[in-house]
């Protein structure tokens, strides 16, 4: 988060002190921090007064709040995520907690349904939070595939496969995005889709990106060695050839012909890349992640967060996650490492199991 890792560096030792002793105090107790309470914790002897003096800037802010008029402070949701993005001590897992994760698995791995079914009840039982396991995805060629918009920023992909399988997925599609161009997609993908999976799918699609960009480079060199065109856009920034006075391209038919060619070619392009963004949110994510409040629309109207880590299979594809749902005031330091390792353990044990 670039813009809580500015503020934390210009904060003062002081005020990133008392800010990180607000918040553990708050994910400790569920309770305000007052000043009273930090002047008997902070490492300088400061007065009460300086330390609400304190607070109050924190507050201007925006990272820390207060419920009453004469409470203490507790942090807000954007406190908590620059607190867990740039101040949070991640602990080793506890040795207690492991031990319980491992005994649930039992010996019978070939059940990964059961197996599954253990995970989420241990998880539950070491962090007394709701658990959340999402099972292996599907692997096998797929037979049709289908996107539906579900309304702002929400849609879903269903895979049917071709074993009978059917999956569906919750997602969020790129900006501009309309029914009828998630039709589009799914129309060229289902032409392509015979005895493909969702990998392979992903891969030919950049093949034909790779293609269009070569096409167009060819029938544009012409162009732009005489000065009729320029490229332009760098980075991440669309590419576009711009064209420099029409009254003075090459005469006859050819030149608009050509310049036509071209267009179609880049919206060709531009929808290819679209399809394969969707590809990718259908199947991404990598690492522990933590949703705070409103930042994960599923949980934002109970105030709960989300930390949730996928799992890996033998050729290291996402195939699955687990994750633990709680307060705001979860203990982040302790549920971060359960999760990384509980994913990591489904990870191997799949793995050998194929």
């Amino acid at each position: 988060m670039t813009e809580g890792k500015s503020i934390l560096d210009e904060m003062n030792d002081r005020s990133r002190e008392v800010f990180r002793r607000v918040v553990e105090g708050y994910l400790e107790s569920g309770d305000p921090v007052g000043s009273r309470t930090l002047t008997r914790t902070m490492s300088e002897k400061v007065s009460a007064a300086t330390i609400r003096n304190v607070m109050q800037d924190l507050e201007y802010l925006g990272l820390l709040g207060s419920p009453h008029i004469s409470a203490g402070r507790i942090p807000t949701q954007r406190g908590l995520r620059m607190f867990v993005d740039g101040l949070l001590e991640v602990g080793d897992l506890n040795e207690q907690d492991r031990i319980k994760i491992d005994e649930t698995l039992g010996s019978n791995t070939s059940d990964v349904t059961g197996m599954l079914d253990r995970i989420s009840t241990a998880l539950s039982g070491v962090t007394r939070g709701a658990s959340l396991v999402l099972a292996p995805k599907h692997e096998a060629p797929i037979k049709h595939v289908e996107f539906v918009n579900l309304g702002h920023e929400r849609a879903l992909v269903v895979l049917v496969f071709a074993d009978g399988h059917v999956e569906n997925r919750l997602f969020t599609p790129p900006a501009g995005q309309t029914p009828s161009s998630m039709r589009e997609a799914a129309n060229f993908l289902n032409a392509l889709i015979e005895g493909k999976t969702l990998s392979d799918l992903q891969t030919a699609i950049r093949r034909e990106i790779d293609s269009r960009r070569q096409e167009i480079d060819g029938l544009a060199h012409a162009l732009v060695e005489s000065g009729i065109a320029v490229w332009t856009g760098e980075g991440d920034a669309p590419e576009r050839l711009i064209v420099r006075g029409r009254a003075n391209l090459l005469s006859g038919a050819g030149g608009d012909e050509e310049l036509d060619r071209i267009r179609h070619l880049f919206d060709d392009l531009e929808r290819k890349k679209d399809i394969a963004e969707f590809l990718d949110l259908a199947q991404q994510g990598e690492g522990v992640r933590i949703f705070i409040g409103s930042e994960n629309k599923l949980f934002s109207l109970s105030g709960s967060s989300l930390v949730v880590s996928p799992y890996m299979n033998a050729d290291r594809k996402i195939i699955g996650a687990v994750g633990v749902i709680g307060p705001t005031r979860l203990n982040y330091g302790r549920i971060v490492p359960i999760v990384d390792y509980t994913a990591q353990l489904v990870g191997r044990m799949i793995s050998d199991r194929s």
